[in-house]
């Protein structure tokens, strides 16, 4: 088949997690109980975090945003696979594709971004407690947070664009539940070397610098900050070990994906280790980073609807 120029592009074929009828229905309940408590979760802490002034700090602050990200980065992608399961329809427009894939990026490295942050904030906190409130000042956490929403914007803009460059054939199936840029580029029947070059560079700039700087982070919190007791060395570890988890989740998964994309994307393994950075940690945040936290549960606990729901979390 000759290959054709992308403007004749009448849609593209997400063919999502399973093939089989008979789990249509299991995949479908299980994603949408996922994003309603995903969205639900998020939802409270922004809500916690917005309605009580003790917690206008620094890391609620990252930690308000991080979870106002995650209810964008779910909803870019869930909702449109559980309508394509209810219709029984797996189309996607060529607009509709590029468009799920500029936000998805965004909103994918906005999370890569907040998590490196609130690492770095930890850090500040822990290890240098006396300064924490002059260095993480409220003028640098909102220009962190600022700069992070526009240089993400023109990144995110960067991809989409590229790939607007690529010619694929008519009914173009991605072994994917959303349109993910390493199936797309992999899929084009064009030249896609320049594509590769920048997504791979991307992947590095964007994955494995944050990670390195992550993991630095965490080393230095752990063997160079002065607690003298090991009750006290304990108590800061604990802080940030089930960031850490959550933080190995995400990135371990999404460079998974994106540097064994030319190898995997035939196959669904690629589209199942991506539920979970996508979809997963998204779910995880609420739980590890505020559900179990006594601050955020003590602001829920001021509304006349949580105390009963609230006393349940362990």
């Amino acid at each position: 088949m000759e290959p054709s120029n992308k403007t004749q592009i009448s849609q593209f074929l997400l063919l999502g997690l399973s093939m089989e009828a008979e789990l249509q229905l299991l995949i479908f309940g299980l994603f949408l109980s996922i994003y309603l408590i995903t969205v639900f979760g998020n939802l409270l802490i922004i809500l916690a975090v917005s309605s009580d002034s003790h917690l206008h700090t620094p890391m609620y602050f990252f930690l308000s945003n991080l979870s106002f990200v995650d209810i964008c980065f779910t909803s870019t992608t869930i909702p449109r696979m559980l309508w394509n399961i209810q219709t029984q329809h797996k189309g996607i427009t060529y607009e509709g594709c590029i468009t799920q894939m500029y936000f998805y990026i965004l909103f994918a490295e906005l999370d890569d971004i907040l998590l490196t942050v609130m690492a770095y904030d930890r850090y500040v906190a822990i290890c240098h407690s006396l300064h924490y409130t002059v260095i993480m000042s409220p003028r640098l956490c909102g220009l962190l947070v600022l700069i992070s929403w526009v240089l993400i914007a023109l990144y995110s803009l960067l991809h989409s664009l590229m790939v607007l460059r690529l010619s694929f054939c008519p009914e173009m199936q991605i072994p994917h539940f959303f349109c993910e840029l390493s199936q797309v580029v992999q899929l084009a029947s064009s030249d896609n070397f320049l594509n590769n070059i920048v997504m791979y560079s991307a992947v590095v700039l964007m994955g494995v610098i944050p990670f390195t700087g992550i993991l630095y982070t965490y080393s230095k919190i752990v063997s160079l900050c002065k607690i003298s007791s090991s009750q006290g060395r304990y108590k800061a570890f604990s802080t940030c070990v089930s960031h850490l988890l959550v933080v190995s989740l995400f990135y371990f998964t999404a460079l998974g994906v994106y540097l064994s994309s030319a190898a995997t994307h035939t196959s669904h393994s690629s589209a199942i280790a991506s539920v979970m950075y996508s979809v997963v940690t998204p779910l995880l945040n609420p739980f590890i980073y505020s559900l179990r936290n006594q601050d955020i549960k003590g602001a829920l606990k001021r509304f006349y609807f949580m105390p009963s729901l609230i006393d349940q979390i362990p």
